[in-house]
């Protein structure tokens, strides 16, 4: 490809991080947010142009300054990079496209500007570590992505963000460190900060133990960045008290991403090349997944305030597709990773009607969202649409990813039974905690409405709705998605001995 084209892997991370520090110059109302969001849909469309270029002919290379890898800077998507592109620019460009509304209605006018770009560094640094085909790039991009997410969910009226924030970043620092302690090992044995070339030279290296102590401090920290079960303290107050867009934003493909890059690691550095650690591997976060499905739901049954209901329930949906990955099969991690995309499109339509709700109820604890079914019906019927996808009811996207991976335990045979057991379990204690939503804003009697209540724009309403269809679509027509998991499911697997 010549031109502009061949450029696009570049340009996914240069679009958002050049127009950051311009946002900070457009003092005008509206500004900031129109040429952030501009941004932000052009990098959506340059991710869904990188993925017809993978599905039309495999993984695109880019070296910078044209230096070959691994003396230069190489970015490189594949199947599994242009799944999660799509994830995190879609989910900045709906939320920014149809938040607006609600943005303003939190962010001071002039902070707005300091807040969109933080919120562009985010869509970059994340973006970045997709692209990214090296280490201590992927680290550099994971710090841009972690500082900004810190100033988004601090940017908003709640001042008890402060506090959570404050966790936030202390867990995230020690993810971070313990991440690049565990490249250090590997870069002291190997020589070398470029995966492939780190997965050919770690077969030269005499002594393994520094590689095993690399392999569980990358892998620890990851855990600890991606809210793994029992890591996950930072992420619900994080997302209850962050302004409702940027929840939106993060919820749907933050954590995600660094689960990513702990599949990428896992897959192609140390179980090509440790004996037994795809052994480990499973026994290792098989429990913790199963434990966190249990647990993540359970909690959300007994919660009150509906932002954090639907944190604790992130933790129990993260546990499915550490489920599938644990696996260690086509099948698991073809149904784990789709399952990264169905749950984007669910929790993101989700969030995206709870910041409706924010503007019309006097607040987001269960009670205080009595009757709002009757007074926003069209919002109220895109979260009803987004929870059966959650749930896993047939014609939701949901529902796909949780077939295949009850498909992919069963090839487990007998052992496999107490895992379906879980996940049909998890599945009806998610019914319980949609219900007690539905419950409140359909059957109890209908509160005073505040006076700081306000009409929610069109658009809102049908980027919500948008997002919802997103959800019955891809229950429907789940190709796109599907091919690529499963592309990316086969690439993990051939570093595998």
């Amino acid at each position: 490809m010549s031109g502009l084209g061949q450029h696009l892997p570049a340009l996914q991370v240069v679009v958002p991080i050049l127009v950051a520090p311009m946002v900070v110059l457009l003092r005008p109302r509206g500004l900031a947010w129109a040429a952030s969001t501009a941004a932000s849909v052009l990098a959506f469309v340059i991710a869904i142009e990188l993925t017809l270029q993978v599905l039309g002919a495999g993984p695109v290379g880019y070296l910078m300054g044209s230096w070959p890898a691994p003396y230069g800077i190489e970015l490189r998507v594949d199947a599994l990079s242009a799944l999660l592109l799509l994830v995190v620019t879609g989910a900045s460009t709906v939320a920014l496209v149809g938040g607006r509304q609600s943005l303003d209605a939190q962010i001071e006018a002039d902070r707005q500007p300091y807040f969109f770009a933080a919120w562009l560094l985010a869509l970059a640094g994340l973006s970045g570590i997709l692209v990214a085909a090296d280490a201590f790039n992927i680290f550099v991009f994971m710090e841009i992505s972690s500082l900004a997410s810190y100033v988004l969910i601090a940017g908003g009226p709640d001042r008890r963000a402060l506090p959570s924030v404050f966790k936030y970043l202390i867990m995230g620092t020690i993810g971070a460190t313990f991440y690049l302690i565990g490249v250090g090992l590997i870069y002291m044995m190997t020589g070398t900060l470029n995966l492939a070339d780190m997965e050919l030279r770690i077969h030269a290296v005499g002594d393994l133990t520094p590689i095993l102590a690399a392999a569980g401090f990358i892998t620890v920290g990851l855990a600890l960045k991606a809210a793994i079960f029992p890591l996950h303290v930072w992420l619900p107050n994080a997302y209850t008290y962050a302004p409702h867009m940027a929840t939106a934003f993060l919820a749907a493909c933050s954590t995600k991403v660094s689960l990513y890059v702990l599949l990428r690691f896992d897959f192609f550095v140390f179980q090509g090349n440790l004996e037994g650690h795809d052994l480990q591997f499973a026994i290792y976060l098989m429990p913790l997944a199963v434990l966190g499905i249990l647990v993540g739901s359970a909690v959300a049954m007994f919660e009150r305030n509906i932002k954090r209901l639907l944190a604790f329930s992130s933790v129990a949906q993260i546990g499915y597709m550490m489920l599938g990955a644990s696996l260690v099969s086509i099948a698991g991690l073809t149904a784990g990773i789709l399952h990264i995309f169905n749950h984007a499109l669910a929790k993101g339509t989700l969030f995206l009607a709870v910041a409706s709700f924010a503007m019309v109820a006097a607040g987001l604890r269960l009670n205080e969202l009595s009757g709002i079914a009757r007074r926003m019906p069209w919002t109220f019927g895109a979260f009803v649409v987004a929870g059966l996808s959650l749930i896993g009811i047939p014609g939701t996207a949901g529902f796909v990813s949780k077939w295949y991976l009850i498909m992919a335990v069963m090839e487990l045979g007998p052992a496999g039974v107490p895992l379906v057991a879980v996940i049909l379990i998890s599945s009806l204690m998610a019914v319980v905690y949609i219900w007690r939503i539905v419950e409140v804003a359909c059957f109890a009697k209908t509160e005073e409405q505040g006076s700081s209540a306000i009409a929610v724009s069109p658009l809102m309403i049908v980027v919500t709705w948008l997002a919802a269809l997103a959800n019955i679509y891809f229950g429907l027509a789940p190709a796109l998605p599907l091919t690529l998991s499963g592309d990316a499911a086969a690439e993990l697997l051939r570093h595998l001995p």
